[in-house]
């Protein structure tokens, strides 16, 4: 995202803007790397709905766009006085970092996927309830529940979603609207706070 400008066409597709437009953006841009906040705001207003619909193209999620557009113009503001004028447009600059910022995103979207379709495929390889089995049958389950009162609200919550209402991973997620990761997370400290008090070895 530090490199300099590429040339007219970016590598992002980008419209080029008519040539008093150009001149405008080039000069709103040097405003800008003088630490010009009104500048900053009038290029914003003349090139975000081109960068916007480029975001939106690729990473076909509106939330995602706003928050890559968002990443953008930080680092147009942090980097101003990067832009080179004899390479390129202020607009093929923007959309080069855009398109750059908006495949980091996917890649790292992608990425998120296959860790949690592994974490399944492992889950579902061995018994979703085959520790806390391992417990109840090495203590009394009514020690187990006297434990379980030791453990956060929100692991209690989480680990009886799981163990006495048969909830997936997911469910539970859904249920106390929480990422998955961390219904996951409450479930495993919650189990594992109640191996340690018990003293159970698996």
């Amino acid at each position: 995202m530090s490199e300099g400008p590429t040339g007219r066409s970016g590598g992002a597709g980008a419209p080029v803007p008519a040539p008093g437009r150009t001149e405008e953006q080039a000069e709103l841009l040097r405003r800008v790397a003088a630490g010009d906040e009104d500048a900053f705001a009038r290029l914003y207003d003349a090139t975000s709905a081109v960068v916007h619909g480029l975001v939106l193209r690729l990473v076909r999620s509106p939330e995602l766009t706003a928050e890559v557009v968002q990443e953008v113009y930080l680092m147009a503001w942090q980097q101003a006085e990067r832009f080179d004028a004899g390479r390129g447009t202020v607009l093929a600059w923007l959309c080069t970092m855009a398109h750059r910022r908006a495949v980091d995103r996917i890649r790292q979207s992608q990425r998120d996927r296959d860790r949690d379709q592994q974490y399944e495929i492992r889950q579902a390889e061995i018994p979703s309830d085959s520790t806390w089995s391992e417990v109840e049958q090495s203590l009394d389950s009514g020690e187990v529940r006297a434990q379980l009162g030791a453990l956060s609200a929100l692991q209690r919550e989480a680990v009886c979603l799981v163990y006495y209402r048969g909830y997936s991973h997911r469910q539970v997620a859904e249920h106390l609207d929480v990422p998955l990761g961390t219904a996951k997370a409450r479930i495993r400290d919650g189990l594992n706070h109640l191996r340690s008090a018990l003293g159970v070895r698996l």
